[in-house]
């Protein structure tokens, strides 16, 4: 009996999820999916044109750039890379915004490089979701599952 209330308990953080919410993590998915395809097109359309990326890395003043900085560097870069988030994330929606909230870990040439957590403002406009800004930590200690 307690396995099978444990396994229901595990499912319903999935029967919850709407179905705006599970569209929104499908966009920052795609993202992460794009990423590591070193795909700047792909990247490019999973984010409004003038959509901004924040940066805050622990030992230096936030930086920012634009996507179409992002998509170039990332599509230049061939280094193996891979974001995942490490719990689910927290989505909320109210008409045509959502804001996503999760934490993640990066791995570059399949050794762990960084955790912190990625921030997502995503708009709905007639092509679907799309991200209107990107803000995320990089951290080295306190990761999750690292020492």
């Amino acid at each position: 009996m307690r396995l099978l209330t444990t396994f229901f308990c595990a499912l319903l953080p999935l029967s919850a999820q709407t179905g705006a919410e599970a569209d929104v993590i499908g966009v920052v998915q795609r993202l992460f999916d794009a990423l590591a395809a070193h795909d700047g097109e792909a990247i490019r359309s999973v984010m409004l044109p003038d959509a901004r990326i924040s940066i805050a890395r622990a030992a230096a003043e936030p930086a920012g750039t634009t996507v179409a900085d992002m998509a170039a560097r990332i599509a230049a870069d061939k280094t193996v890379m891979l974001e995942r988030f490490t719990s689910p994330p927290r989505v909320l929606t109210r008409g045509r915004i959502a804001q996503l909230w999760g934490e993640y870990a990066f791995h570059r040439d399949g050794k762990f490089s960084h955790c912190g957590v990625d921030s997502a403002t995503l708009l709905l406009t007639s092509g679907g979701w799309k991200i209107a800004s990107l803000a995320y930590t990089v951290e080295t200690e306190g990761c999750p599952g690292r020492p």
